[in-house]
């Protein structure tokens, strides 16, 4: 069975959906079969950021109410081989419970090496229905006091819920914004706000920002590269972090 990682952050703004959709593609791009699970009733965008929201039919909600097999909620993305969606509910009032997704996500984690699931903003009822089947947590950040401090309400959630393996992605990172902001220290100090083990940084790049209208930023984008080393990363391989000079 794959693995169940769930991005997260506690607040709205801070990339999870682009970290997810980036990582997705970065596993793929190694040859795994990857599932995209988007819980963001009601705002889901990752069929957009994939290529898929002109084919879109049915989905997570579909699935769940019984009007669609799993089958027909979910959609290959052109963008990269092996890389799959299950688009979010169109309505809020449609939301997974808890209870459901436990019986859901294993079934689906049979089929593919990675699930990953694009969890809503804050820690309410769509926090807890994204993360209740979720093997592990990337927790997403800018390295913010604001940001910083969700992530640690985050990490208290998470563990609540019994997901004790956490990893925190520092994102939108600039190095000459950080030393003029006064924001923190070093990016250790980030670090020890968030109160989780840090996995990547992902720089500031704005062709992944015009990436979600045109495509596939390029192969050595910046961000693209620090996407392809946490891919590394969570499959267990050991690749250095960056210091902040390298940014």
């Amino acid at each position: 069975m794959g693995a169940v990682t769930v991005i997260t952050s506690g607040k709205g703004g801070v990339g999870k959906s682009t970290t997810t959709a980036h990582t997705g593609l970065a596993l793929a791009a190694r040859g795994r079969r990857v599932l995209l699970l988007d819980c963001d009733a009601g705002l889901g965008c990752l069929d957009m950021l994939l290529g898929v929201s002109q084919r879109r039919v049915f989905d997570l909600s579909d699935v769940v109410s019984g009007a669609a097999s799993p089958a027909k909620a979910i959609y290959a993305s052109p963008l990269m081989p092996g890389l799959y969606l299950m688009p979010a509910p169109l309505h809020e009032e449609d939301l997974v419970s808890s209870s459901v997704m436990r019986q859901l996500v294993p079934a689906l984690a049979r089929h593919y090496d990675h699930v990953l699931i694009d969890c809503p903003a804050g820690v309410g009822t769509g926090f807890r229905s994204a993360c209740a089947a979720a093997d592990r947590a990337v927790i997403v950040s800018t390295p913010d006091g604001i940001s910083t401090t969700a992530a640690a309400k985050t990490r208290g959630q998470l563990l609540e819920m019994g997901v004790s393996e956490q990893r925190l992605v520092i994102n939108r990172f600039s190095a000459s914004f950080f030393r003029q902001a006064h924001f923190f220290s070093d990016l250790d100090a980030v670090i020890d706000a968030a109160g989780v083990q840090l996995i990547a940084v992902i720089p500031e790049d704005s062709t992944l920002q015009a990436a979600a209208v045109s495509g596939l930023p390029p192969r050595n984008s910046p961000a693209v590269l620090a996407f392809a080393r946490l891919a590394l990363r969570l499959e267990g391989r050991e690749v250095p972090l960056p210091s902040l000079q390298k940014f």
